[in-house]
């Protein structure tokens, strides 16, 4: 009886979700510097003749848009949620291995390494043209991503693993701070401006090689919600049943390296919402098992990730906010009403 009550909750809760999605979905078409009226919106949607800069605006700004808000927010969550479960730590993230710091790093390198070595990154950046930024941002990524998936072979670890992924970050972000340092201020504020994180920069063409990356990354992550489920309970308890601790950890990594990876290429770097999500998810679902956890943080993510563009757009303005400044600011008084309300972390942490 008891588990038909928890059923019923949670497909209620679902479904709030979906329709919340869908809500803050339409409101990130309808809202932004030109207003479009919601019966438009449908229309264009639906495939009716509208107003041409209408047309062009929802189609090819917007939709993309809103979509890549879907995926950052989906995909930085999951991640965030499998980071959280393998360190057993509540406050990891999908950035906790150094990959965001990779990233940054490759594009650090594009953008500010010029005055070092003008030709040769110059010529690069010539060559790779719109796509310099994302090409060398995930190269960074994957270096640091094979660093750390050949220090998981040798290391049993988990926690030294987490340590070794925070040196990454650590040395990555020193390079980065020495580019700075002898780099022309016009260049570090082309670095800095991509660190604010953006998803409108991201065109159908770009949406082509982005999504079907995150959407591989998610896959694998679902695949492993039983070895999750297996690891919440420790290490020696999942050998015990069988689960491969050392198969899963690299799975996980791999799996967070596709989708932080690649959403940051594309994105930059977006705080908040792989360490948050999970929280809020445990508070609103009041369980720790990843079958309810895993789709949850999805919808949950998404749907924050659209709220947060929305309001980034500051409805009726032409000014766009930084997206990395409203999810610190709307996630931030959220993680801390969970953790209050838990008590403590790791309460928050076991939901």
């Amino acid at each position: 009886m008891l588990l038909k009550k928890s059923g019923g909750l949670f497909s209620f809760l679902f479904g709030i979700l979906l329709l919340l999605i869908g809500g803050v979905f339409l409101l990130d078409l309808i809202f932004g510097s030109v207003s479009i009226p919601f019966k438009k919106v449908f229309a264009i949607l639906s495939g009716s003749d509208v107003k041409n800069s209408w047309n062009y605006i929802v189609l090819n700004f917007r939709l993309p848009k809103a979509i890549t808000a879907i995926c950052v927010g989906a995909g930085l969550s999951v991640s965030g949620l499998m980071m959280q479960t393998l360190f057993r730590n509540p406050l990891a993230g999908p950035y906790v291995l150094g990959i965001s710091s990779g990233a940054s790093l490759g594009v650090a390198l594009i953008v500010m390494a010029s005055a070092i070595m003008p030709v040769a990154f110059g010529a690069i950046a010539s060559f790779l043209g719109n796509w310099a930024l994302v090409v060398s941002a995930v190269v960074g990524a994957s270096l640091v991503f094979m660093l750390v998936a050949l220090a998981s072979i040798r290391i049993s670890d988990s926690v030294s693993l987490l340590i070794i992924g925070i040196m990454f970050g650590s040395i990555t972000g020193a390079v980065v701070n020495i580019l700075q340092y002898f780099s022309d201020p016009e260049q570090i504020q082309s670095f800095i401006v991509w660190t604010f994180g953006s998803l409108a920069g991201v065109s159908w063409t770009e949406m082509r090689v982005m999504a079907p990356i995150v959407f591989c990354g998610l896959f694998i992550a679902f695949f492993l919600i039983k070895p999750l489920d297996a690891l919440l309970l420790g290490e020696n308890y999942a050998r015990g049943v069988g689960i491969s601790v050392n198969r899963t950890r690299i799975a996980v990594i791999i799996s967070t390296a596709l989708i932080a990876g690649t959403l940051t290429a594309f994105t930059g770097p977006i705080a908040f919402v792989g360490v948050a999500v999970p929280h809020i998810a445990r508070a609103i679902f009041r369980t720790a098992s990843h079958r309810i956890l895993m789709p949850a943080v999805v919808l949950i993510g998404a749907a924050i990730m659209l709220s947060c563009d929305i309001i980034s757009q500051v409805p009726g303005n032409q000014n766009t906010l930084p997206i990395n400044s409203v999810t610190a600011l709307f996630g931030g008084p959220v993680v801390i009403w969970v953790i209050m309300r838990s008590r403590n972390v790791k309460a928050s942490f076991a939901g």
